[in-house]
């Protein structure tokens, strides 16, 4: 079956980075597209960033660009999402999911959901 499976969240002070990860498997990887979200408590979830499966663009929320990167390995079947200049607003559980459709920034897009990694920032 698929499988996504995030890790590297933790606890950061304001200002420092983390780098998530999201393995892939049991789908054709190249494929799906795959994006990220987050969800903090008490609201919605939302989009934070993702790349065209053809790689011609990439999306990023208002508030992350410029401090959030969005990578693909498809020889590792992985997505990466680089986070710098980490706010505790960006506190919340960080979400892979794939999609078939090419360009994927909706919740109810998704095909498939990982489990989430908790990203904590302390200020």
């Amino acid at each position: 079956q698929v499988q996504l499976v995030e890790s590297g969240g933790g606890l950061v002070q304001a200002g420092g980075s983390l780098r998530l990860s999201c393995a892939a498997s049991g789908l054709t990887f190249s494929l799906y597209t795959l994006s990220w979200f987050r969800q903090a408590p008490g609201k919605e979830r939302e989009f934070v960033a993702s790349e065209r499966r053809r790689r011609t663009t990439q999306y990023y929320l208002d508030s992350v660009k410029g401090r959030f990167t969005f990578s693909r390995d498809n020889a590792k079947n992985t997505v990466f999402l680089q986070m710098n200049n980490l706010k505790p607003e960006d506190t919340a559980v960080y979400y892979c999911a794939a999609a078939s459709a090419d360009i994927f920034t909706a919740v109810n897009t998704a095909d498939y959901w990982g489990q989430g990694t908790q990203v904590t920032v302390s200020s």
